[in-house]
């Protein structure tokens, strides 16, 4: 008996097929190396111009003080011309980069190229102390070896663009690295030029005049470089929802913060002022009678250091957060700084000025990381601007105390102690008032954010 086999079952209807899974990007590679190869070309462009500008910082900065006695002036006016130099770099400083995301960042930083061209030619032309200070006031001279003038806030708000957030630090420590590997060639080449025009019988005065007119040249070329860049560096439309925000000095929701953390810079600078590199190759010279040749071989090492040491800031913020990488690397720093005056021969004050340098710069990644990392895209080149100010701003007064103070023998020291003091200050306030966010970059993908106004 066969059985006839019944229809097959009637299938139901197919279930409606959902949207496609959104694809997962892939993490992004936060490390040292990745953050290096990510660059694009206009990130490439600001590395190379950067290195050329400290290169120019560095090569006036051991030779800055030395032209300035050698022409004759005084300790009193060199103070002068060396605090007004500051002075003028903070009020010009402080309108350019309050303004560069409105008339153009390419613009402000060809402007402020021109005006490093003028100071330096100026500097060079003429002995007539009026006119050097001047000079000083309204062109953008570098007495520290440090960042002055407009560059430093666009150039950190340019590059935070082209790079991921996640990146942003380990590219800062990048940025600084070969801003202080910069430095100290600058500082070499200077310290070997001079001395080799002074050992075939050119004036001292000449000899570090030469130097002056490398700086003006440096100038021209920045401008050049700048005007070359691509629209890219530009700074993106305003945040929604902050139109009715009021606006002050660039800044709106983050203004607070920003405000906050600019008085606690300007207390850094202002310690950091009493002996920047110009002063204090001037104190090794006093001191112990130190060379120019020497006094390049010295600040080359200690800024190569310092190039190193950025690297280390960028891998340790990873790990114990932004904020404890700044105070718990810069306070030692401090201590040895302090130590230096106290060492008996030249040997000895070297290796403690080394090992100061070895850690003094951890914090410049992670501070400029962190502010970046606080108020909102359109506000970066202003946030960078208004706290670069504000330690352009601390450091102008210190100088003009502590040439006084180097040029007393009884006093000598004295600015190592008050940097140091000062800058410890600096130290403990932050912590006191950040801690809440001392973590906050400890790992590759935080975006760190704080309460803003």
């Amino acid at each position: 008996m066969s059985s006839a086999a019944g229809p097959p079952p009637a299938a139901g209807p197919a279930p409606a097929a959902g949207p496609p899974a959104a694809a997962v990007p892939p993490p992004v590679d936060g490390g040292l190396i990745a953050s290096l190869h990510g660059l694009d070309a206009n990130g490439r462009g600001l590395f190379g111009l950067r290195t050329l500008r400290m290169f120019g910082y560095g090569f006036l900065a051991v030779a800055l003080v030395l032209y300035l006695d050698a022409l004759g002036l005084d300790a009193l006016t060199i103070g002068i011309v060396l605090s007004l130099t500051l002075v003028g770099d903070t009020l010009l400083s402080l309108w350019l980069t309050t303004h560069a995301d409105r008339i153009g960042r390419r613009r402000v930083l060809v402007a402020g190229s021109l005006l490093m061209f003028l100071a330096g030619a100026v500097f060079a032309a003429t002995d007539w102390a009026p006119l050097l200070i001047l000079a000083a006031t309204i062109g953008v001279i570098s007495p520290t070896g440090n960042e002055v003038g407009p560059f430093l806030a666009i150039e950190q708000a340019a590059l935070s663009q082209t790079v991921p957030d996640e990146r942003r630090t380990a590219t800062f420590a990048w940025y600084n690295l070969v801003g202080y590997v910069a430095t100290a060639s600058g500082a070499l080449a200077a310290g070997l030029l001079s001395q080799m025009l002074l050992d075939r019988g050119v004036a001292a005065v000449d000899a570090y005049r030469a130097i002056v007119i490398g700086y003006a040249v440096i100038g021209v070329l920045m401008a050049l470089g700048f005007g070359r860049l691509g629209d890219a560096v530009e700074a993106p439309p305003r945040e929604p929802g902050s139109d009715g925000i009021r606006v002050i000095l660039g800044l709106h929701r983050s203004r607070r913060v920003v405000l906050r953390l600019s008085a606690l810079f300007s207390i850094d600078a202002f310690g950091g002022g009493f002996i920047p590199q110009s002063l204090m190759a001037y104190w090794f010279h006093l001191r112990f009678g130190v060379e120019p040749g020497v006094l390049g071989a010295i600040f080359f090492g200690a800024n190569l250091l310092a190039a190193v040491s950025s690297l280390s800031a960028a891998r340790i913020a990873s790990r114990i957060g932004l904020i404890n990488t700044m105070v718990f690397t810069h306070l030692p720093s401090n201590v040895l700084l302090i130590l230096v005056p106290l060492m008996p021969n030249l040997p000895l004050a070297i290796g403690v000025l080394l090992l100061r340098f070895s850690l003094s710069q951890m914090d410049v990644p992670t501070r400029q990381s962190y502010v970046i990392s606080v108020v909102d895209p359109d506000e970066r080149s202003a946030a960078a601007g208004v706290t670069g100010i504000a330690r352009t701003t601390g450091a102008a007064i210190s100088p003009s105390i502590s040439s006084v103070l180097i040029s007393n023998p009884s006093l000598i020291s004295l600015p190592f102690y008050l940097a140091g003091g000062f800058k410890i200050l600096y130290d403990l306030l932050l912590y006191r008032d950040f801690r809440s966010t001392a973590r906050l970059g400890a790992t590759a993908s935080a975006t760190p954010t704080t309460p803003r106004a």
